[in-house]
């Protein structure tokens, strides 16, 4: 080593190992010493703490990967598999032992919580005994780590409540009537009731779910009297507390296919509207039996594809915001006929054990419509033994048959000068249609949530009333009566069909029909031929046709003459255009 350079290493301080004198390795401070290897330890300590954390990390995501392809593996055996009762169980075992694997790896107090209750869903789900034990064992651990100890003890309220939501969520009740259900807790539900597997099916969910009695209600809105015998019987045997049932058919006329009917609602061309309008008076009666029970929640069995869950809620939001609204296809997992049945044998329920239909009906006094089976293909036609309230076309009377309707203010009141009350025309019409093969209807209609769905209507008695109604109507409006009252028959229809019932504007807009057919009063004569209605005479003594004005021969009151100018007038913007046209032509 130069000399100059050992005495700029001497000023400067700087050394290597080769340029330090003699004696100097001992000269070095001892502080700087402590200085470099408490630096080497902390080096070390932050290594350390940073391959801990990465490999609890990577047991977190392992963990949260496992239970990610559990959770599809659940979804592909729901929908393939769902027969298979032991892989569904064991799938769902294995998910809620990953749910408590990460529950207990977790630092954070409410994602355990979290993540306990999701495992005692799945193990509840698997029929297997819950993990609770080995859960509150975690989180007490928890509680009691330095990190996390001076928040959360465990006699700390949050911990205890914690504790006994745990316990909620994994024991099954015993009694569902005396303590809070696996869902939550009601009191009383007031559930639309028809003695069929799912609606037998939902009272012991309810009671199982939600801790509280049940209330099973059945409106008679003209079904038939087969559907309502043995109900008491059967809602008390699936657990129910008691049926109630009420006669709706007169109201269900008057009230709301009257009204319909008056406006000329018709939906998409065709529909009449029949389970449109019978929703919303079930669903105002069971408000009504809501109310006498002293109920707290109405309950349906809809499922989540149709136009039905809509009009049954949407009422009872109109009509008592307070109640709760449960709707058990939305939340349990019964996924078909057979996983009901399943489920009332082990809950004790008895099995209906009528004739499974291949078709889904729905049938009312005013109408019966039929869906599914080879009707879910347009492209097939019904079969001729499916019909239920009507013969063939091809099979009726040869002779046809006659018969006068009366109506006042747009109501239909009286065939053949009888009157009758709503539900009797209406009935005695249906069976006069029926055999005559009136009202059949074949339609692909646009559902309110979104889909198309093929559905076959037999609506004898309604589709007389409609065409007499109509048919008057030509008497006693005039053309922009006419016109406009159609155009709002549209969206009249429109929110019928969508389970606006209740709604102010069909309010307002029922307001307008009552006082634009005020005057449409008289009779109508049909004839019933071979699945025809055709019109034989119409009288009214509102009637605005006049035969000495309309007649061909000459009269006093209209001068053909005037026509002429009228026309000219009436024609004049199209003149006006066609002469703009010819003077850009000549240019």
């Amino acid at each position: 080593m130069s000399k100059a350079k050992s005495n700029a290493a001497l000023i400067t301080g700087n050394f290597t190992e080769a340029s330090k004198p003699p004696g100097m390795e001992s000269s070095l401070p001892k502080e700087r010493k402590k200085k470099r290897k408490a630096k080497a330890e902390t080096k070390a300590k932050a290594h350390r703490e940073r391959e801990s954390k990465e490999k609890k990390e990577n047991e977190r995501d392992v963990i949260k990967k496992q239970k990610m392809d559990l959770d599809r593996k659940i979804e592909f055996l729901k929908k393939e598999l769902v027969s298979d009762a032991f892989l569904l169980s064991r799938a769902y075992k294995r998910q809620g032992t990953a749910y408590v694997m990460m529950a207990e790896t977790s630092k954070d107090y409410k994602p355990a919580i979290e993540a306990f209750q999701k495992a005692g869903t799945a193990h509840r789900r698997s029929d297997t005994p819950f993990m609770l034990n080995r859960a509150k064992r975690a989180m007490e651990q928890l509680a009691e780590k330095e990190h996390f100890g001076h928040v959360y003890t465990r006699k700390n309220k949050n911990l205890s409540e914690a504790e006994v939501m745990a316990n909620d969520k994994g024991t099954q009740a015993s009694d569902s009537t005396n303590g809070k259900g696996l869902r939550g807790k009601l009191n009383k539900v007031v559930l639309a009731y028809s003695g069929g597997l799912d609606t037998s099916v939902i009272v012991p969910w309810l009671r199982e779910n939600y801790g509280c009695e049940v209330v099973c209600f059945t409106a008679n809105v003209g079904q038939g009297l087969s559907e309502l015998e043995g109900l008491e019987a059967k809602a008390k045997a699936s657990g129910a507390c008691q049926l109630v049932v009420k006669d709706l058919t007169e109201e269900f006329v008057k009230d709301y296919v009257y009204p319909c009917l008056r406006a000329g609602a018709v939906y998409e061309r065709k529909y009449l509207l029949g389970t449109s309008m019978a929703r919303p008076v079930i669903a105002k009666a069971m408000v009504d039996v809501a109310r006498e029970v002293g109920a707290d929640a109405v309950a349906h069995g809809c499922t989540g594809k149709g136009n039905d869950q809509v009009r049954f809620e949407l009422t009872f939001f109109a009509l008592n915001p307070d109640l709760q609204v449960v709707v058990p296809w939305r939340e349990w997992d019964i996924t078909g006929r057979e996983d009901a049945i399943e489920y009332a044998k082990k809950h004790n329920v008895p099995v209906p054990v009528t004739k499974k239909s291949i078709y889904s009906r729905d049938r009312n006094l005013w109408h019966l419509s039929h869906e599914g089976d080879i009707l879910e293909d347009p492209a097939n036609e019904a079969k001729k033994g499916m019909y239920m309230m009507s013969v063939d076309p091809e099979d009726a009377p040869d002779k046809p048959e006659y018969l006068e309707i009366g109506i006042s203010s747009g109501i239909p009141v009286s065939i053949d000068g009888v009157d009758l009350s709503p539900a009797s025309l209406l009935s005695k019409l249906n069976d006069i249609g029926g055999r005559h093969g009136i009202g059949r209807i074949d339609m692909v209609e646009n559902r309110l949530v979104g889909m198309k769905s093929r559905g076959v209507y037999e609506t004898p008695g309604g589709t007389i009333l409609a065409v007499a109604c109509r048919e008057l109507e030509s008497l006693t409006l005039d053309r922009e009566a006419i016109q406009f009252k159609d155009t709002m028959a549209l969206k009249y229809a429109e929110l019928v069909y969508a389970g606006r019932w209740f709604d102010p504007l069909r309010e307002s807009m029922d307001a307008f029909m009552e006082n634009i057919t005020k005057t449409t009063t008289g009779s109508v004569r049909l004839k019933l031929y071979k699945g025809s209605v055709i019109v034989a005479s119409r009288k009214s003594p509102n009637s605005l046709y006049r035969e000495d004005i309309s007649s061909f021969e000459s009269g006093q009151i209209y001068n053909q003459a005037d026509a002429a100018g009228f026309i000219r007038l009436y024609g004049l913007p199209m003149r006006v255009r066609a002469m703009l046209e010819k003077e850009q032509a000549k240019k």
